[in-house]
């Protein structure tokens, strides 16, 4: 029987080599401008931006002129030590971890009680919630811009965590609201007749079950404060920008040098955690997203 289900399910030759031959291509066309761009990286801005031909940029003739190697890191170290991208570096780090943790900390008691709830109103409460999501970032800026201004605190970084948790907070209430309701509730009755309280039921039994659950919402959390721009470019002055509003500055002002390379550096450099962070995550992300699409 199972030797007849195999050869049912058995794609034939040529649509597998196609179907392995559209993987590839795809992972060619997506992997090139990031593995470019790191190459780029270390090598001058004569070579990676040549004009005359593209093997200048792969054999790094004007690198080795200039620098009497074919790989040089002045591009990272006038990143980092002349510009002090470093401190946008720690500016990132502060914003994402206080982004993540308040959100998910409200996402899951929040998404918890009204996935618990048997009133009407919780309904109406993830609706609000989905509508408050759907506004447009930049209202919550403006909103934010007065109070900021009077109590004296625009351009810190508190505002910006602030403001952020605002925006993902709906975001995380709806997709851990969706994994506790595919958690039957006689896990929490059992937890509660052995003597637990609610609060202990739910930290010692439920969130073990869902933490795929916790990990994927962590990490889109994650990624909302990490990659964002209108919100962190409005509300953080220049000292305290994160990465993304400092590169786009950075480039403006180091174009105008003829050290673009700077750039290149830091965009590497902002990059290259988000691929680790994914590639180490990456069954958890897997494992929550599937459990999501077949609880929901």
């Amino acid at each position: 029987m199972s030797d007849s289900l195999s050869v049912a399910y058995r794609r034939p030759p040529a649509l597998a080599v196609l179907s392995n031959a559209l993987v590839i291509l795809w992972l060619v066309v997506a992997a090139f401008p990031f593995v470019w761009t790191v190459w780029g990286s270390f090598k001058v801005e004569g070579d990676f931006f040549s004009r005359q031909s593209f093997w200048d940029a792969v054999l790094g003739i004007k690198t080795m002129l200039q620098t009497g190697q074919a790989f040089t890191l002045d591009g990272y170290y006038g990143a980092w030590v002349v510009n002090q991208f470093w401190r946008s570096v720690i500016n990132t780090a502060i914003v994402t971890v206080c982004v993540t943790v308040i959100s998910l900390t409200f996402g899951t008691l929040g998404g918890y009680a009204l996935a618990r709830s048997g009133h009407r109103y919780s309904f109406w409460l993830l609706i609000a919630a989905l509508v408050f999501r759907a506004m447009p970032h930049i209202t919550l800026v403006s909103g934010y811009l007065l109070p900021f201004f009077q109590l004296n605190i625009w351009g810190l970084l508190p505002t910006a965590i602030i403001v952020l948790v605002a925006i993902n907070q709906p975001f995380t209430l709806w997709m851990l609201h969706s994994f506790f309701l595919g958690i039957p509730k006689d896990l929490d009755e059992s937890a509660l007749i052995d003597g637990c309280s609610r609060f202990q039921a739910f930290r010692r039994v439920v969130i073990p079950v869902m933490w795929p659950g916790v990990i994927t919402t962590g990490l889109f959390s994650f990624l909302l404060a990490y990659n964002d721009f209108a919100v962190t470019s409005m509300l953080l002055s220049q000292d305290n920008q994160t990465m993304v509003p400092k590169l786009a500055s950075f480039l403006g002002s180091i174009e105008q040098t003829g050290k673009v390379m700077y750039a290149v550096a830091a965009v590497v450099s902002a990059t290259v955690p988000l691929f680790i962070l994914v590639m180490f995550f990456q069954r958890q992300i897997v494992s929550g997203l599937t459990a999501g699409a077949v609880k929901g």
